[in-house]
């Protein structure tokens, strides 16, 4: 009984302080016998709109769109292909759309739609403008309505799903906590729907890999995230010093719940202070093109004092990029440990492997910078879903 108060004393501490959420819907609550549940989003338009009336700002991801557009043109199964899926996601959004405007009007609210894909936020300017738009939006309060741009988006910039994609907008708009309404109930040590002596975790502290293991065997329904892909969302949002609450949207009144600190679902707390916005950009927006690997000393020096990486720490390089572009850098175990833009092409970079910085104007014959990557453009990544890091 002592450990569950603490539970819901923790809870009321963070969401008393929530000011702006982004909210997570996914296919299997807002879906039932493959069509769109009309019942369920007007419940949420109801509990989201409450929120907005204590002065709250919310920012709804929101799946549906393949699923709704399957109903209409008599789809008995999800369509494999890109072209048939993204056919379906233009027809299904509209309607999608159409039902969160009449459901949220009921309550005199305005809604928006933002579609996007993984370039419209790899690209610095792109990520900056989308970030205004929706910080105009939620000054005149307007509920953004953000989904994956299905219709025109191709492998190299899909977000993978919309898991994914809450996490970057919950950095993107420096949310205080991001909230993912799934079909169950929370993260359970294995599936409840196959296992009746399943057990909800309620609280974690630390993502270790057998719960990542015990994640995956809790596959998603309808949609394309299970319950790993939530995993690593609340990897990605608690490792920058955002909390996340997984839950069930198909409770009624499930937001007024975690709003009052009651003990449902699960809660992942996060792992340090938060980060700014630019470093979590880099860390978990950008897609990364190549690998740097370096020595023992450079990345205790980056790990542990804060140093930018200089040609003189580097053993190795792969890929094929340019300046500008986003990298991992890997520990000699091959561990990432930390993700950068570099101020050099791949090819040059390997011409200053070893070099001291005083070398670098005479190997290449200029030198815009003495680093590598600066201290400022370098992010540690730690729990990074590729391995351990500066440990």
């Amino acid at each position: 009984m002592a450990v569950r108060q603490e539970r819901i004393q923790i809870r009321k501490n963070l969401f008393n302080h929530v000011r702006r959420a982004v909210v997570k819907v996914g296919s299997g609550v807002l879906t039932h016998d493959q069509d769109l549940n009309t019942k369920v989003i007007r419940r949420l338009a109801r509990e989201i709109s409450m929120l907005m009336d204590q002065g709250r700002q919310v920012i709804l991801v929101s799946s549906g769109a393949i699923a709704s557009g399957m109903k209409k043109v008599g789809m008995a199964e999800r369509p494999s292909d890109i072209p048939h899926k993204q056919a379906v996601a233009a027809i299904g959004q509209s309607r999608l759309m159409l039902e969160y405007e009449k459901s949220f009007g009921r309550y005199e609210k305005k809604v928006a739609q933002i579609l996007l894909t993984r370039d419209d936020l790899c690209n610095r300017r792109r990520y900056l403008n989308a970030r205004n738009t929706l910080h105009v939006l939620l000054d005149w309060k307007i509920l953004p309505i953000v989904n994956e741009n299905d219709t025109v988006v191709v492998d190299e910039l899909k977000f993978g799903d919309n898991d994914n994609l809450s996490a970057m907008m919950t950095h993107l708009m420096d949310a205080q906590v991001l909230i993912n309404l799934t079909d169950i109930d929370g993260l359970y040590d294995k599936d409840p729907r196959v296992h009746k002596d399943a057990l909800l975790i309620p609280l974690v502290s630390n993502i270790d890999r057998a719960m990542e293991k015990a994640a995956r065997d809790i596959p998603g329904a309808l949609g394309t995230g299970g319950m790993s892909s939530k995993i690593q969302a609340a990897k990605k949002v608690t490792t920058s010093g955002i909390p996340m609450v997984i839950a069930n949207g198909l409770k009624p009144n499930i937001l007024k719940s975690l709003f009052e600190g009651r003990d449902v679902g699960t809660l992942f707390l996060q792992r340090r202070e938060k980060m700014r916005s630019r470093k979590s950009w880099i860390a978990f927006t950008l897609k990364a093109r190549g690998t740097i690997k370096v020595d023992r000393g450079a990345a205790k020096a980056i790990c542990e004092q804060g140093r930018s990486l200089l040609p003189i720490g580097i053993l190795d390089v792969e890929g094929d990029f340019g300046v500008g572009a986003p990298v991992i850098c890997i520990d000699p175990n091959g561990a990432p440990f930390a993700r950068g833009i570099v101020n050099y092409k791949a090819s040059d970079i390997r011409k200053l492997m070893g070099l001291k910085t005083s070398q670098i104007e005479q190997r290449l014959g200029y030198k815009h910078y003495d680093e590598v990557i600066h201290r400022n453009n370098l992010v540690l990544t730690v729990d990074d879903k590729e391995g351990p890091v500066c440990q």
